[in-house]
């Protein structure tokens, strides 16, 4: 097996990628990059704006961009956004660049995370509280071909990081 040196957490917003991948990328003495942070910082915008300037096709190509420009990053854990595995062959290029770790949440439990934040997260900004988990649900049942590819699926609810820990290291070395 050949040493990886790139983890990409991925999962469904409000899954908890960008504290675990914090968590995880001090365990292991690496960096942390949030991708949605990294596309701001290349858009000089806050994404709810890109989505309302410039439409979700802009942001999804600049996600791409941004994520494919990390290509040359090693020893680092990257937090993607919850759709970016499904656009553009995402997936696959994370899968051939580095770690892939799925973080599974179930419908009800991201909305229960939701519920209080739509207002930062441009594709739910417009959805009642009462139509967020079937919303939800839909969507996670359309992407969830993209996130069961990755090399480890744990449960987002209460991830157990030393564990998470245990298994990574048994792919990077």
């Amino acid at each position: 097996m050949y040493r990886l040196s790139k983890i990409y957490i991925i999962g469904f917003m409000g899954s908890g990628k960008s504290t675990t991948g914090k968590k995880l990328a001090s365990c292991l003495s690496w960096s942390f990059i949030d991708l949605d942070k990294k596309i701001e910082e290349t858009a000089g915008m806050k994404i709810p704006e890109i989505f309302s300037e410039k439409g979700e096709s802009f942001f999804r190509t600049i996600e791409s961009e941004t994520l494919r420009d990390l290509v040359s990053e090693s020893n680092t854990v990257i937090s993607t956004g919850g759709g970016t595995p499904c656009f553009d062959n995402n997936m696959d290029f994370m899968l051939e660049s580095g770690l892939t770790v799925y973080l599974r949440l179930a419908a009800g439990q991201l909305k229960n995370r939701l519920v209080n934040s739509s207002k930062a997260r441009p594709l739910i900004s417009n959805i009642g509280k009462d139509e967020l988990e079937d919303y939800i649900h839909k969507k996670l049942n359309e992407r969830e071909k993209w996130y069961t590819k990755a090399a480890i699926t744990v449960d987002g609810y209460e991830t157990d990081i030393p564990a998470l820990y245990s298994l990574v290291k048994k792919w990077i070395q």
